[in-house]
């Protein structure tokens, strides 16, 4: 497993940086915007905005990483709502990643309170964990196909789940029908399950997991993304079926209009 000396910034075409993964031998972001991806690909799909005026709101986040996507949906909630109390849970393999990222100041130019919640993410790498007031969050290190039985096990249900792993072909085991299936048990009835793999196999295993599929335009406009190259329809019945590439959607299965009615309108 890599330490932090390991990390090195690689710089993304929105100013963000990322780092490239020699275990996996991915990049954990795209080159098009580290920062961008955690909102249009997590933020954006999940509802957060619309989410936050709820008293609470519980995200489970699938692969840390550098702590981005938890970042933006802080940002993204808290800009609607200060008073949203914020529960997370986040699996990671290797604390070695997120305080990379604080060590090489990654956060630097993130604004919207950007003290305030670089103070969380702090916390969050070091020691794994912070409660205050207004936020709880949890970061549990290991094989996130046993630390998911955790989250399992405590009942949490969250209202967002990030799922962010590295490509179906590099890390085949976080996108297997029985490791889906046991996140679809951390999902809120409500919920809304976020992803960027389309492939064949992921659709099935979502599916399998009775889960129902939506998509999103990828978020730079182009026709093909790193990490997913696949296009495919609609398969939700009630949604039209435009053909849009790459980045997806999910959340449980609930067959009425009010349930569809939560999806954005999807345009032509």
């Amino acid at each position: 497993m890599t330490n932090q000396k390991d990390f090195i910034p690689q710089p993304t075409a929105d100013g963000s940086f990322t780092f490239f993964s020699e275990e996996f031998s991915e990049l954990f972001h795209s080159y098009y915007g580290a920062r961008q991806e955690s909102f249009y690909k997590f933020a954006v799909p999940t509802q957060l905005e619309f989410q936050a005026q709820k008293p609470v709101i519980r995200i489970l986040d699938i692969c840390y990483g550098l702590g981005y996507n938890t970042a933006t949906a802080i940002q993204t909630i808290w800009s609607k709502n200060p008073n949203c109390y914020i529960e997370i849970i986040a699996l990671e393999l290797n604390q070695a990643v997120p305080k990379a990222a604080i060590t090489h100041q990654l956060f630097n130019d993130w604004n919207c309170e950007y003290h305030k919640i670089l103070n969380i993410l702090i916390q969050i790498a070091e020691t794994g964990y912070i409660e205050t007031k207004n936020i709880k969050a949890n970061l549990l290190l290991g094989d996130a196909r046993i630390t998911i039985q955790q989250v399992i096990s405590s009942g949490f249900k969250a209202d967002a789940i990030f799922l962010d792993p590295f490509s179906p072909p590099q890390c085949p085991q976080l996108w297997t029908i029985e490791f889906i299936q046991l996140i679809s048990k951390c999902l809120s009835s409500t919920g809304r399950l976020a992803t960027y793999s389309c492939a064949a196999s992921v659709r099935t295993a979502l599916i399998t997991s009775g889960l129902e599929i939506g998509s999103i335009p990828p978020v730079d406009g182009k026709k093909h993304q790193p990490r997913s190259q696949h296009i495919h329809k609609l398969l939700v019945l009630l949604f039209p079926h435009y053909q849009y590439p790459n980045k997806s959607i999910y959340k449980l299965v609930q067959p009425s209009p009010i349930a569809i009615a939560n999806y954005p309108i999807l345009p032509k």
